[in-house]
């Protein structure tokens, strides 16, 4: 139930995180040129942001509840360990939310500067909501700020569990970087569609290129982030790594193996590359890369799941990248956007699948853990509810997300149809109210 929701929010996080700051963009770029064509963009995809931003209430709050349902033991114990992080996010959430309102109800209303700066706090708390969750999360992957004492946690220090944290920084930066190319390949896909059904003037090729950019940028950034993940996670967490390379026993020299089966300690099927895991876990040519073997076999995570999902996950982000690569290459040599049909397909399709490499690489995070919900310390037997009615209580979650998809995507097709014309500052006031 907590994976269902989760998979469901976190696409709708990373609009959080990086749509607020392209619609200020756009708004910027009216008030720096006085192009209509800006303000027309800004006041649509406002709409858009409003609409997403009221399905993530729905949806974070079965998480937060979930937290408490599902898991007792858990928050009961350590909460008042990552409490203080949960606490900043719901502050966080709650100034987004007012505002979000100012911002929207600010059109015409408001000076063309102030209203500008109202958006502002929405960036802001945003990201905020975002690093607290994920603060907690890093500490699930590296605990610390407490101490046990038989099953008493005692002398917590939440600022150091959160802050202090090595994990975070990377889980953070990763997580932020992924929002941009989420959010931007979604929207330019949207565009890119259009265009091939023959929907293309200037209103759209602005609006492809500005999300399109930024989210080809953000793919070649992952790139470094996740090499720095990598080699965090094979300090923190080898068992994890040794997991998603299906890496039985210790070795130096190791071999990456690309798709393949895990079975019976080594890789079916795969394609090996000398050295390579060792060369991208530690930097080293003959760096020593922990096995599965060092662990019980009852302290492993489901080795498949994890290996499937991690590369999906790269092996979507690095056709991501390529994809951005295609794009700077036409930009630079001839300073428009690619013409061929197949370049506008292949945007199309980078829509769904980053949101699929999104949701792999989580799983990758959260199964590669396993069978630890606090890596360590607590497992996650221990922690999960015995209650009965868990699959009613799962059929009934999953319907009803089925019911807010059906919504969502009835309400973002009514605003895409939207008709066409550009407008003026008390124009887009009266149309938020």
């Amino acid at each position: 139930m907590q994976a269902l929701s989760f998979a469901v929010h976190i696409p709708l996080v990373c609009f959080g995180i990086s749509f607020p700051i392209m619609v200020l963009f756009v708004e910027w770029l009216y008030l720096r040129t006085g192009d209509r064509l800006y303000l027309t963009l800004a006041r649509r995809w406002t709409r858009v942001m409003v609409t997403l931003f009221a399905v993530g209430v729905i949806t974070g709050t079965v998480l937060s509840f979930e937290m408490g349902l599902l898991w007792p033991e858990f928050t009961g114990r350590f909460g008042s360990v990552f409490g203080l992080g949960f606490a900043i996010e719901g502050f966080s959430f709650f100034m987004e939310a007012i505002f979000l309102g100012i911002y929207v109800y600010g059109w015409g209303r408001l000076s063309r500067w102030t209203h500008f700066l109202t958006g502002v706090p929405v960036v802001l708390t945003g990201f905020t909501g975002s690093w607290m969750v994920i603060a907690v999360n890093a500490w699930m992957n590296h605990p610390g700020g407490f101490r046990l004492v038989g099953h008493r946690v005692v002398h917590v220090d939440p600022f150091k569990a959160l802050f202090e944290n090595t994990y975070l920084w990377h889980e953070l930066i990763h997580m932020y970087v992924t929002g941009y190319v989420v959010t931007g390949f979604v929207l330019a896909a949207a565009y890119a569609f259009g265009r091939l059904r023959g929907q293309w003037g200037r209103y759209q090729r602005v609006a492809l290129t500005i999300p399109l950019t930024i989210a080809a940028l953000a793919s070649i950034a992952q790139g470094p982030v996740g090499d720095w993940a990598a080699r965090d996670v094979t300090k923190t967490q080898p068992i994890k790594l040794a997991a998603i390379e299906g890496l039985y026993k210790t070795t130096r020299g190791a071999s990456e193996h690309i798709l393949g089966w895990y079975t019976h300690g080594q890789v079916k099927f795969g394609i090996a590359i000398p050295h390579l895991l060792s060369v991208l876990a530690t930097h080293s040519w003959n760096g020593k890369v922990t096995g599965l073997q060092t662990v019980p076999a009852d302290q492993r995570p489901a080795i498949n799941i994890v290996r499937f999902a991690f590369q999906t996950m790269v092996g979507i982000g690095t056709m991501l990248g390529l994809l951005a690569l295609w794009l700077f290459v036409v930009w630079i040599r001839r300073r428009r956007l690619p013409e061929t049909p197949w370049f506008y397909r292949a945007v199309v399709l980078a829509g769904p699948a980053s949101v699929i490499a999104l949701i792999a690489g989580w799983v990758v995070t959260e199964v590669g853990r396993q069978p630890w919900v606090v890596y360590h310390v607590m497992p996650t037997a221990a922690a999960v509810t015995g209650a009965h009615g868990i699959p009613v209580g799962y059929g009934t979650l999953a319907a009803s997300y089925v019911v807010v998809a059906c919504g969502l995507a009835w309400v973002l097709r009514r605003l895409a149809r939207a008709p066409l014309r550009l407008v003026d500052e008390s124009e887009a006031g009266l149309e938020a109210a």
